[in-house]
């Protein structure tokens, strides 16, 4: 492999560790008190008009999704992690504009996700064709 594609394959590990990072720090922060029913997340819960029996569900539900996205391997998984967060985001940035919170303050977990999200598909597409590449050095001449 020449050292243009291993920087690439670098810079791709890079950024999709520390956007993947900062989402699963996110998600994971925000899981915590819901599955405990913080009385702050209960709050923000009636006032965003769900109701607080949706706290703890949705608690497992992103610390689940933080971990398939963690664990290496299980790209299915994975998928479905990445979609399920997204519409726990989309949900939460839908209610907090219709209840009359600013749309400016959800951009930054959109792009987050989405750079996440690239960099994973990126990774993955890098690391199949570094495979591919190590199987066809491998290949047993043949003898005439």
């Amino acid at each position: 492999m020449n050292k243009s594609k291993e920087f690439s394959m670098r810079k791709v590990k890079i950024g999709y560790w520390i956007f993947t990072g900062l989402l699963a720090t996110l998600m994971l922060m925000s899981s915590i008190p819901n599955i405990l029913s913080a009385p702050s997340d209960i709050v923000v819960f009636n006032h965003l008009g769900s109701s607080a029996y949706l706290v703890p569900f949705i608690g497992v539900a992103k610390l689940l999704g933080v971990i398939a996205i963690l664990v290496p391997g299980f790209p299915r998984i994975k998928e479905w992690a990445y979609a399920s967060l997204v519409i726990d985001l989309t949900g939460v940035f839908y209610s907090s504009v219709v209840v009359g919170y600013p749309a400016s303050g959800w951009i930054i977990f959109f792009i987050g996700y989405c750079c996440s999200y690239v960099f994973y598909h990126r990774r993955r597409k890098e690391v199949s064709l570094s495979h591919a590449k190590y199987l066809n050095n491998r290949a047993v001449p043949t003898s005439n």
